[in-house]
């Protein structure tokens, strides 16, 4: 009988999750505390109820999910996981009880109720842009903790769809393990790739890897040559990205406490964050991809632009997050639709170094190489001779640590001229 009553519970909700964008109010009853205290152990779980309206299921397997969520110094109310007979939930908690716009040290979540509504807005804003992901929806859960018998209590959240889920509603036949994954440039169509790099720009997120081609190191290491994507392959043999997990993003965290250990304030002489990273990104994919596909990009996220401003007029978001959204979204679209905007100066000569006067008589932090093909660098600050005084933009993290090298992250540097263009590619 109980798992009859949970496969008319997965019937009658399975295909209703996604149904409306208002927030759905669910009930989860589990002993919490105990679940918790083990949140670090993988595969541990406890046993509760979950209840939707008048549908209501017990026996419901509640596990805790996340790669980094669950650690203690992070998430005192991590991420979860409710499977019931062939169904099941992913849920975005609140994370924590913060009152103020702090995020956590190591990861850099906010945690509290405002997170999980901000970031089912990037769900939505990549939909309402065209980028495949999975869908998400606002929740209101209200959570009983079986083990102390305490008083309920009701916090934002929100509903992902599982990868199963993705894959029936896509058409996708299977998805490819990590293990068995190679380069974008073998997998995926050269549009998709950039689709995906430009999207995680959009919304300032830097908690995703893809590695592009053999060899790469921006961001990713041997273990990891994707993370925080799927790779789904359809029958045609086409193999698409679908990216997901943006509570770190910048539109949902508000900023990211590693700024000034990666970038340079000054690069922008607006000393916008935001500006920064999504310049930082967009720097980056130029040297992943030929003109011809970067301009094709840029022109279909310009044919959005109207499309993610009218979706954040009505976004049910708290009001801070208008302000943080505007400032991503503000200089991404601006370059997609500027020249001037999407093709800063980068060094575009092999072997050039940084130096710390105009002399050429100190080479700064030397021990990393010549700055690498692609970098940006500000307009001149200064001129003398051959060699421009400009701010670096560390668009490929050859600086980041952790190497130290105050030079690049905080002040000016001085380089020959001739190694600068805006001609790249």
């Amino acid at each position: 009988m109980q798992r009859l009553l949970a496969v008319i519970f997965a019937g009658a909700l399975a295909t209703n999750w996604f149904s409306s964008s208002e927030p759905l109010a669910l009930r989860v009853e589990a002993p919490l505390d105990d679940l918790f205290a083990h949140a670090e152990q993988e595969g541990y779980a406890v046993r509760g109820t979950l209840a939707v309206g008048s549908a209501r299921v017990d026996d419901v397997k509640v596990t805790v999910r996340g790669h980094t969520s669950r650690r203690d110094t992070e998430c005192t109310f991590p991420k979860l996981k409710l499977a019931w007979g062939d169904g099941s939930l992913k849920l975005g908690t609140h994370c924590g009880e913060s009152t103020d716009n702090s995020v956590t040290a190591k990861f850099g979540r906010l945690p509290n109720e405002r997170s999980p509504w901000r970031e089912a807005f990037a769900y939505d804003l990549l939909d309402a842009v065209g980028v495949p992901t999975l869908r998400a929806r606002r929740a209101r859960v209200t959570y009983v903790d079986t083990d102390d018998g305490g008083e309920p209590f009701t916090r934002n959240a929100l509903i992902v769809e599982d990868e199963r889920a993705a894959m029936k509603r896509l058409g996708a036949t299977r998805s490819i393990a990590e293990a068995q994954f190679t380069t974008a440039r073998d997998a995926f169509s050269v549009d998709d790739s950039a689709t995906l790099a430009f999207a995680e720009a959009m919304i300032g997120n830097f908690d995703w890897c893809l590695r592009f081609f053999k060899g790469d190191t921006y961001r990713c290491d041997p273990r990891h040559p994707l993370w925080n994507l799927l790779a789904l392959t359809w029958p045609d043999g086409r193999t698409r990205p679908l990216m997901y997990d943006f509570d770190v993003a910048g539109i949902v965290a508000g900023y990211h406490r590693w700024f000034r250990d990666i970038f340079n304030e000054n690069y922008a002489a607006s000393k916008s964050h935001a500006e920064i990273e999504v310049t930082a990104q967009l720097q980056h994919a130029r040297t992943l991809f030929d003109r011809e596909t970067l301009d094709a990009t840029r022109t279909r996220f310009a044919e959005k632009k109207e499309a993610a401003y009218r979706l954040l007029e009505t976004a049910n978001v708290d009001a801070d997050a208008r302000r943080i959204i505007t400032s991503y979204l503000d200089p991404f679209f601006d370059a997609m639709t500027s020249d001037a905007a999407f093709y800063r100066p980068v060094i575009t000569a092999p072997n050039t170094m940084a130096y710390a006067d105009a002399s050429r008589g100190t080479a700064v932090c030397a021990s990393r190489g010549p700055l690498k093909k692609g970098t940006a660098v500000s307009d001149p600050i200064d001129t003398r001779g051959p060699m421009v005084q400009v701010f670096v933009l560390d668009t490929l993290w050859q600086y980041a640590p952790p190497v130290q090298c105050p030079a690049i992250h905080k002040g000016p540097v001085w380089i020959d001229k001739s190694a600068v263009s805006t001609d790249y590619p």
